[in-house]
């Protein structure tokens, strides 16, 4: 039976990503710059952080192990692993400065990013603490993840000294690798170095399968790795085992590819720690990229979402606009932090005219992105009685996905959609011409109301009747 929760032990360059989010509304009299007014401030676990992160959102049971200053970032830091579950055993450095980058976005941009850290090599009493942290750890963990990010935690000598005792427990170590020179990593598992890293550190630029296989080779040679593999972005994974084997990626959408390596280490040592072959791993792998790269910011994937993910690619593209609540939520979500403006409308759209087809059109221009709001089979009862709907839910929602003005469509069955307004919080709502005078329904959540003319003599019940009158 496989583990559904293996024990994964994580060594590398630990910090926080520190994000203050705000607005620019005037330039400073004390110089050319941009005055940021400050809304919001959120710090979530970066470097090494954002693997233990991908881990445990799938599942595992994680201890890391670094270096850190003995420093309030530092206690920052050990407050937020322990608040998600992962184990620490952090070795603290006194004159060592814990990783924090800053970032101050404004409107959507960052303006600028400042450092506060040690990039030096750790002290070798350091190196010697990690080691025998390390031993201990070992022993009880079924995988082991490597995360250099270059800060000095991740030494040459004692990256190579903590392979080769985890080689001499029969562990399999997988890193994320930095720098030019791979034999740092000598008798590793398998690396996960992206297209560019591969070329500096081989030599060998990239251009075709020959040469992808030459550079393949090479890394497998000089770090004397068990599977050599590459990533390469857009097209997906290669790997080297006793033949070339290339896994195209899955994504459907990319936003942000920010952690996506980050992503990529952490599912294929969760794969690989409960024995699965490393093809079945490398098809993991890219789903749960897929998944994170359809998300803004340094993202985790659960094992619900990479099947649910798994399911969804194989839908056609009209269908992939039909979402659930929970699921437009997390769209709305993204949409919101690129800056687009939502309309949304609602309606029963039962059999689809140009009347229909013009509405929607005219509420599209009034934003960058429309939702719609069907009303399920039993609202549309409730609404016009026992003999409609004509069409079922999901044939109204198929129909009107594939219309070029919809973005999104999710059912409601509720007798308004005011919670699903509240919900989407769209700058603009959008009714038919025949609400003029009356209330509309979510106008005290959207920041605009418009009012659409229906096209004259163009409606489904004009449409039944004409079907009727030429039945009889």
């Amino acid at each position: 039976m496989q583990n559904k929760s293996p024990k994964v032990l994580v060594v590398g360059d630990l910090m926080i990503d520190h994000y203050l989010w705000g607005s620019v509304n005037r330039i400073s009299p004390e110089a050319p710059v941009q005055v940021v007014d400050i809304d919001k401030e959120t710090t979530v676990l970066g470097g090494a952080g954002n693997v233990v992160n991908n881990l445990v959102a799938l599942g595992c049971k994680v201890s890391v192990c670094s270096v850190v200053g003995n420093d309030e970032v530092a206690h920052e830091l050990e407050g937020m692993l322990e608040a998600i579950g992962a184990e620490s055993y952090l070795v603290k450095q006194n004159e060592r400065k814990t990783s924090k980058k800053s970032r101050i976005i404004a409107s959507h941009s960052q303006v600028v990013r400042y450092d506060k850290e040690s990039k030096e090599d750790i002290s070798l009493a350091s190196q010697e603490e990690m080691i025998k942290k390390f031993d201990l750890l070992c022993a009880d963990a079924e995988i082991i993840l490597l995360s250099d990010y270059g800060k000095g935690v991740l030494t040459t000598e004692l990256t190579k000294k903590l392979i080769d005792l985890a080689n001499k427990n029969n562990k399999k170590v997988l890193v994320d690798p930095k720098g030019l020179d791979y034999s740092k990593y000598s008798g590793a598992y398998l690396l996960t170095p992206n297209k560019k890293e591969a070329q500096e550190a081989s030599g060998i630029v990239i251009k075709d399968g020959t040469s992808l296989v030459k550079a393949l080779q090479k890394l497998k040679s000089v770090a004397k790795l068990g599977i050599s593999l590459i990533t390469l972005s857009e097209d997906g994974i290669a790997i080297l085992d006793d033949k070339l084997i290339i896994r195209p990626t899955v994504a459907r959408e990319v936003y942000d590819v920010t952690g996506a390596g980050d992503t990529v280490i952490a599912s294929l040592g969760y794969c690989l720690a409960q024995g699965k072959d490393i093809v079945a791993s490398l098809e993991f792998a890219n789903l749960a990229a897929g998944v994170v790269v359809g998300k803004l910011g340094s993202a985790t994937a659960t094992v619900d979402e990479i099947e649910h993910y798994k399911s969804s690619i194989n839908k056609g593209s009209i269908e992939s606009h039909i979402k659930n609540f929970d699921e437009l939520k997390v769209q709305v979500e993204r949409l919101k932090k690129l800056g687009k403006k939502i309309v949304f409308t609602n309606g029963c759209f039962d059999i689809l005219h140009r009347g229909h087809v013009s509405y929607l059109d005219i509420a599209k221009s009034y934003g960058d992105v429309l939702i719609l709001g069907l009303n399920s089979d039993a609202s549309v009862r409730a609404l016009k009685g026992e003999s409609r709907p004509i069409n079922n839910e999901e044939d109204r929602a198929f129909l009107l996905c594939a219309l070029e003005s919809v973005d999104f469509v999710t059912v409601f069955s509720d007798d308004t959609p005011y919670e699903l307004i509240k919900m989407v919080e769209p700058d603009v709502l959008v009714k038919g011409g025949d609400y003029e005078g009356k209330e509309v329904v979510g106008s005290d959540i959207a920041r605009e109301v418009k009012l659409v003319q229906f096209v004259d003599g163009k409606s489904t019940t004009k449409t039944i009747a004409k079907i009727q009158a030429c039945e009889c």
